[in-house]
């Protein structure tokens, strides 16, 4: 059975981090790109960050580009959000989700996660 499971979300001030985590087990981990997706409330899901099985080359919104990092241990199976310079408007349920096409994932994944709130107070 496959799960992925996030943790270190919460309530930040404006201006400052937040670092997610997101444990997979029940899959070949490092054959998966993996991906970070938030829903604010009353909203569609949106793709926040991506990166390849390898670690390589990674992907952001203009929204959260330059402000959000995504990486990868994949010697623990565990992605993460370093999340910096954090706004009102980030907040929002984040979701990881992992998939074996790197392309599917702004838009899709095979595999989620169950959510993580992040709530940045102004």
């Amino acid at each position: 059975q496959v799960q992925l499971v996030e943790s270190g979300g919460g309530l930040v001030q404006a201006g400052g981090s937040l670092r997610l985590s997101c444990d997979g087990s029940g899959l070949p981990f490092r054959r998966y790109a993996m991906g970070w997706f938030r829903q604010r409330a009353g909203e569609e899901r949106e793709f926040v960050a991506a990166i390849p099985w390898s670690g390589g080359k990674t992907y952001y919104p203009d929204s959260v580009k330059g402000r959000f990092t995504i990486s990868r241990d994949n010697g623990k199976n565990t992605v993460y959000l370093q999340m910096d310079s954090l706004k009102p408007e980030d907040t929002a349920v984040y979701y990881c989700a992992a998939d074996e096409n790197l392309v599917k994932l702004p838009t899709a994944a095979t595999y989620w996660g169950q959510g993580t709130q992040v709530t940045v107070a102004s």
